[in-house]
């Protein structure tokens, strides 16, 4: 690595080699991430990065928002019209290939709502979040309750005290049931399961896997720990957003029957949400990540402590929160349409401090299930440094 951080082209193919025989099973360890303090600022890598990644243009933001809810449309007419009248296989087949498609657009209209809450949509805050708390409500995300909590995750993240999610325990810290989970395969798989199908409810509801509070804390409290004096009223509008189509799914319900809305919205919910806590689970969970205490941590290499990640066609469905993840904890404002650009610039700059994982990712789901168990620091002259391990 040269001077600065900075990579030449040749040692950067060399480097994104190994992370891929690394990641493939092609080569030893896996290359942890470096837990000095960067030879480069934010400035600097900033500067690396073409003015225009950072210009946000209403038009374009709600091209993508047509684009969605388009695709979404018609999916919805397809389920609405066309699938009941197929014949019975036919039709038993057609339900789960539009779960599954439903599921994914909406994940990419997830993704928009998240942008609006970094205020990456556009230059008018009130605009972003007029369309972040609509779009976010039709998925029955507490619009500011999340935008508030996501912005400390992001104001903290790597941080073992601070961070708002996926905070991971140490060894002393894990239940009584955690050799017994996470050390056979079907536990894993349990877990895993649980995870993907409750853990998005559960984390608004009680908090789970987020940081530990001095009491309950819970998305929908406005007089919760997580909120201060100047969030709580607009904890009641995401509540009443949230309220509001709850609301209309029970008058669709009462009209069309339960069978109705679970097998048109409810579904294709379970699997928006399944994505969001995979997608956020693989990002900030990985052998090669460390963690810190407060006595090491540092917003810069809390915000490096993340990983790229390759799912393929979906890449582009999510808007490409998947594969830009390293940038946009950098530059939460910049839009996600400039993110891919933007990547290509800073990665020069990050060198070895830039993480990508090119594992497909059900295998990388399973690794990090099975690997990424709890924290502990392993050098006596960094006691603040913390990484992941599974022995019990």
């Amino acid at each position: 690595m040269g001077a600065g951080g900075r990579m030449t082209e040749k040692e950067r193919e060399k480097h994104e080699q190994e992370q891929v025989a690394r990641a493939t099973g092609g080569g030893a360890a896996v290359q942890r991430s470096p837990v000095e303090k960067p030879p480069f600022t934010l400035g600097q890598i900033k500067k690396a990065i073409p003015p225009h990644c950072f210009e946000r243009s209403v038009l374009r933001s709600f091209s993508y928002v047509a684009h969605d809810l388009s695709l979404a449309a018609a999916l919805l007419y397809l389920a609405v019209a066309v699938i009941p009248a197929l014949p019975c296989p036919l039709r038993y087949a057609a339900w789960p290939l539009y779960w599954v498609a439903q599921g994914c657009v909406c994940t990419g209209v997830w993704v928009i709502a998240h942008e609006c809450g970094h205020h990456a949509f556009s230059d008018h805050a009130l605009l972003d979040d007029a369309v972040g708390l609509a779009l976010h409500s039709a998925l029955l995300v507490p619009y500011f309750s999340w935008k508030y909590s996501h912005r400390r995750h992001h104001s903290n993240t790597g941080s073992l005290e601070r961070d708002e999610v996926f905070v991971p325990r140490t060894k002393e810290a894990l239940p009584w049931f955690a050799p017994y989970v996470h050390g056979s395969p079907a536990g894993r798989l349990a877990h895993v399961a649980v995870q993907l199908t409750l853990g998005w409810p559960l984390y608004l509801a009680t908090n789970a896997s987020g940081r530990p509070y001095p009491r309950f804390a819970c998305h929908f409290d406005p007089y919760g720990p997580i909120y201060g004096d100047r969030e709580r009223a607009q904890i009641f509008v995401s509540d009443a957003g949230v309220a509001a189509v709850a609301f209309g799914l029970y008058k669709l319900a009462a009209a069309f029957g339960l069978w109705w809305v679970v097998r048109v919205y409810a579904v294709p919910l379970l699997i928006v949400n399944a994505w969001l806590v995979l997608i956020t689970y693989l990002q900030h969970t990985h052998p090669a990540l460390p963690h810190y205490d407060s006595g090491e941590w540092d917003w810069l290499r809390g915000a490096l402590a993340t990983v790229d990640r390759d799912y393929g066609v979906l890449n582009r469905v999510f808007h490409h929160i998947t594969d830009t993840h390293v940038a946009h904890h950098l530059f939460s404002t910049m839009p996600h349409y400039h993110a891919v650009e933007a990547t290509r610039a800073i990665r020069p700059v990050l060198g070895e401090y830039y993480q990508f994982d090119p594992t497909p990712v059900a295998k990388a789901t399973w690794r990090e299930a099975r690997e990424c168990i709890y924290v502990e620091p392993e050098n006596r002259n960094r006691k603040g440094v913390f990484w992941y391990n599974s022995k019990f």
